[in-house]
């Protein structure tokens, strides 16, 4: 008869997220989920069944967590379009400040699977990044729509394209962090961002 679990598999998950978050898919040893989740090697294989697997699980459980949070500022009804935008830009620059490894920061793990696992052939995880990349894509456009009725946005771009520029400056953003840009150059660019919206 199995032994029954004497883990939580859900903060195991939450550890290993952290970990391939900090390192990426590659860089992430067995031996480092290990240590971040306090699991044998037993453990991890007979309950995630291998290393993609956990990453696959790991990556769901961010994407899930980060849209969610960046939905509730985009659905704000009390602030305009405009303003939703801005506190969107706030939530991510914080958060490059929050999250860090090595004294920097480590980005968004969202990024930083579509530009590691670009070169490998996982439709899984291709699948995970694009349904992500529809649902917030779909999140700003309603927001800059919604912003259009409320005068708040004045770019006459369609909000398709202007949904996509904001999602490419948010990555971009991320990225610099990631490099070492400051807080205030991640404000100038979201104030630039801003700019090409309202004016």
């Amino acid at each position: 008869m199995a032994r029954p679990r004497t883990f939580d598999e859900d903060q195991a998950l939450e550890a290993a997220m952290h970990a391939f978050w900090a390192k990426g898919y590659e860089a992430t040893s067995t031996q480092d989920l290990c240590e971040a989740t306090g699991l044998g090697r037993s453990s991890i294989y007979n309950t995630f069944a291998s290393k993609r697997d956990l990453f696959r699980r790991a990556l769901g459980r961010y994407v899930d967590m980060m849209t969610d949070r960046q939905e509730v500022l985009l659905e704000d009804a009390s602030r305009s379009g405009a303003e939703r935008i801005r506190a969107l830009f706030a939530l991510i620059i914080d958060g490059e400040f929050e999250v860090r490894g090595a004294g920097r920061s480590i980005g968004c793990l969202t990024v930083n699977a579509t530009v590691e696992l670009a070169r490998y052939d996982d439709p899984e995880v291709a699948r995970l990044l694009e349904r992500d990349l529809a649902r917030r894509l779909a999140a700003l456009r309603a927001t800059l729509e919604a912003g259009r009725r409320d005068g708040s946005v004045a770019s006459d771009r369609g909000a398709d394209s202007l949904a996509r520029f904001i999602n490419a400056v948010i990555g971009g953003m991320r990225i610099s962090a990631q490099g070492g840009a400051d807080r205030a150059t991640l404000e100038a660019v979201a104030e630039t961002a801003l700019d090409a919206l309202t004016r």
